[in-house]
């Protein structure tokens, strides 16, 4: 599966429109098979603050572990917001 965050918007800021996103995205994550890899693609995506990668991808990581493959993350805003959280 390929979660593209620019669905979400370019502008990806605040803790509160995280976690809304990570609650919106919660029937598409039930129809994961087990083994089923997870591509987080940052194209598009021109600001993440640290507060709304934390509301969504901190709880992606801790159900899905290592099958969570992050793409696109050259944005200096994206690789900035993941080496904070030590998601890269």
């Amino acid at each position: 599966m390929i979660i593209q965050l620019k669905k979400f918007g370019t502008t990806l800021v605040s803790r509160p429109s995280g976690k809304e996103a990570w609650l919106a995205f919660q029937p598409t994550l039930n129809q994961i098979s087990g083994d089923e890899e997870i591509v987080v693609d940052f194209a598009h995506v021109a600001v993440l603050t640290p507060s709304w990668a934390d509301e969504f991808l901190t709880p992606l990581r801790e159900r899905f572990n290592d099958r969570v493959k992050l793409h696109n993350i050259d944005n200096s805003s994206v690789a900035a917001t993941l080496a904070i959280l030590g998601k890269k």
